[in-house]
């Protein structure tokens, strides 16, 4: 598993699984002639997308950003359609830390898309319950009433599944919250309505989580904005206002969904300075 340091904090990468997206939707109205030349894409113009949390262990405490894809929470058309080809391993990857879900303080939810909310329970005798049962689990508010309360547009990826058996666990924000000195959740919207990044200071230490409004090193454009976002323009404006706030910082920028790069640092000037590939091996 590949990790990072910045600061005080340690990041690791879990495997929470694997799916393909059309890379059309993916990058929006930007032709394919561009985007291609900066991610890869398969015969069926689909593109290779993580669903790995990023464990963050921080002054004793563990946290988790995102909970992965999950397991046995799609069905056998839902797999095939959004091109599921791992399922989480989140036990496996914490127990080769020597840890257990128990051991997770706080779950970080960006957004609850499906692909970023299966992970947080799971089935246990029939019945779903939470995947980390001594987490909170932190969202915006207005994500999680859109969980509860989907529109017609949103209800495909809001899943009751979802929400119901944590609904005990979950601490809702209005713009910002410190979860601990120096990291912050920030409501942006743009990919949703109630979309958060996660940011973390230490001196002159930091990383930027923006979860889906740059969900891989190839979407750095400010203007390369996904055609799932319900708000696109709000999307480029928050990408525009914290990309610029990472260079000047000379931030790590770390991904959730990215099949090739785990996170990449960009200079003052917004040019490649470092990265953290992500290694292509069998988790098991």
């Amino acid at each position: 598993m590949e990790s990072l340091q910045v600061g005080r904090a340690k990041l690791t990468w879990l495997n929470g699984g694997v799916n393909h997206l059309d890379g059309g939707a993916m990058f929006g109205v930007v032709p394919k002639p561009l985007w291609s030349k900066k991610y890869p894409v398969n015969e069926k113009n689909q593109i290779e997308l993580r669903t790995d949390p990023i464990l963050v262990e921080l002054d004793g405490k563990r946290l988790l950003i995102d909970s992965g894809i999950g397991n046995d929470k799609l069905t056998e058309k839902q797999r095939r359609n959004f091109g599921v080809l791992e399922q989480s391993e989140i036990e496996h990857s914490l127990s080769q830390l020597g840890l257990t879900c128990e051991d997770i303080d706080y779950l970080l939810m960006t957004h609850l898309h499906f692909d970023h909310a299966c992970g947080i329970s799971k089935f246990a005798d029939d019945s779903l319950i939470p995947m980390f049962p001594n987490a909170v689990i932190y969202t915006t508010e207005v994500e999680w009433q859109e969980m509860k309360d989907p529109n017609i547009r949103s209800q495909n990826t809001y899943w009751p599944d979802n929400w119901k058996p944590v609904q005990h666990l979950v601490h809702t924000f209005e713009q910002e919250i410190e979860i601990l000195p120096g990291l912050k959740m920030v409501h942006t919207g743009g990919h949703s309505d109630g979309h958060a990044l996660v940011i973390f200071e230490d001196g002159d230490a930091s990383f930027i989580h923006m979860a889906d409004i740059m969900p891989t090193h190839a979407h750095q454009n400010v203007l390369w904005v996904l055609a799932y976002d319900d708000y696109p323009v709000t999307s480029v404006h928050e990408k525009e206002k914290w990309m610029s706030h990472g260079y000047q910082k000379k931030a790590w920028f770390t991904f959730y969904h990215d099949a090739h790069y785990r996170a990449v640092q960009f200079n003052h000037e917004g040019k490649w300075e470092d990265e953290i590939k992500r290694h292509r091996y069998n988790y098991k």
